[in-house]
This record gives C-alpha cells, sequence and structure tokens, in this order.
C-alpha cells in the first residue's frame, strides 16, 4: 500500500494508519478510499505531482485523497481545494485545512473558475474529480484558465455520472478524445478498488 510521509506529525484525517520508519512518520493511503491511490497501485508510472507543486484540486470533498496530495508537495506547494458542496466542507476544513498551512480551501462551484477569488497565477497541476456529466468540460474549462504550459492533468472519469448506457471502456475513450489540447500519458483503470472508473493522465 502506497504512503507519503506525513506533513502534520500525529495528524489523522480518515483514521488512516501512521507508521514510523527512521523516525519519519509516513501515512498508509487506502487504495479504497483513494483513487490516486488506486491509481498507483494498478501501475501510474510516475506520479506528475511533487514537492513544492501548486496544485489546483477539483473536488476537493472530505480531503481524503487531497491530504496525501498536500503530504507530497509539502510546506513550499500549495493545493487549492475546489468544492462548493457545504454537505462536506465542514469535515474538510476540520479534517485537513485547519491543520494544514498549504490547503487553501476554495467553496466555489467548479463550473465557474472565474469566481476563485481565492486563487491566483498558474498551477503544476489540475486533478479532476467531480460527478457531473459534463466533468471533463468542467475540468478543462478550469485547466486553461490555470494550468500552466507543461502541467499535469489528472482526470478522473465517472463512468455512470456520464453514462448509465454505455459501456465504460467506450464512455472513457469518448472523453479521452475532448482532450484534443493535451497529450495523453496513461489511462488507468481503477478496479477493483473503484470499479467503473477510470483515470485519465495527460500534459497540457
Amino acid at each position: 500500500m502506497p504512503a507519503t510521509e506525513n506533513l502534520v506529525p500525529g495528524n489523522r484525517v480518515y483514521k488512516e494508519k501512521l507508521v514510523i520508519q527512521d523516525g519519519t512518520e509516513y501515512r498508509t493511503w487506502d487504495p479504497f478510499r483513494s483513487k490516486l491511490s488506486a491509481t498507483i497501485m494498478n501501475g501510474l508510472d510516475g506520479l506528475c505531482i511533487h514537492n513544492m507543486d501548486r496544485v489546483l484540486y477539483l473536488g476537493a470533498s472530505t480531503g481524503t485523497t487531497l491530504s496525501h496530495v498536500s503530504d507530497i508537495v509539502g510546506n513550499g506547494g500549495a493545493v487549492f481545494g475546489v468544492d462548493h458542496s457545504s454537505r462536506v466542507a465542514r469535515d474538510f476544513m476540520d479534517r485537513v485545512a485547519a491543520h494544514r498551512t498549504n490547503v487553501i480551501p476554495v467553496m466555489q462551484d467548479a463550473r465557474r473558475p472565474e469566481e476563485y477569488f481565492a486563487v491566483s497565477g498558474r498551477m503544476d497541476v489540475v486533478y479532476a474529480d467531480i460527478a457531473q456529466p459534463d466533468q471533463t468540460q468542467i475540468a478543462i474549462k478550469n485547466c486553461k484558465m490555470f494550468l500552466k504550459k507543461g502541467g499535469a492533468f489528472f482526470l478522473v472519469v465517472k463512468v455512470r455520472s456520464i453514462s448509465a448506457a454505455k459501456s465504460a471502456k467506450k464512455v472513457v475513450a469518448e472523453e479521452a478524445d475532448r482532450l484534443s489540447d493535451f497529450e495523453i500519458l496513461d489511462t488507468i483503470d481503477l478496479a477493483p478498488y473503484h470499479k467503473e472508473h477510470a483515470i485519465i493522465i495527460s500534459r497540457y
């Protein structure tokens, strides 16, 4: 199972196990709780997220995966967590943003990136995990506004949010076809951790 060096030693986000190795504390990264961890488990070749990166994270939810991205980019980086759901906002604030100075909550609708008053400058990475039929178009709009040239784009494809009738393979292929402005680096199915989900990794 993957793990990340804990940016806030002693702090847990979702009851994950803390492991000490050679004096350094790590947080185990559950692939059943995190699609990015599942991507690593299923053979991702190179994460494309690095120390000191600036990351725009669409669909922050309660912050499970985002907290591990926060560990990776470290105090020299920043993670802008976008979500407009008041249902998850309190958990996200209490579990993640309140403890991590490199996490900037953006309580806005991802459909309207022009209203992100807390976000400025270009991003090294855009990570999109939003359950909408037009999730890819929403994410591309955010990339065009904030992702730097050569930056990495992680697109989580939630097949049944897009189509209830088409095969998962066809849906993923159609969403990949929408990325005409991107160089696709890899497409990874997330089963058995997340059924009918895939992630497309590309470069702008």
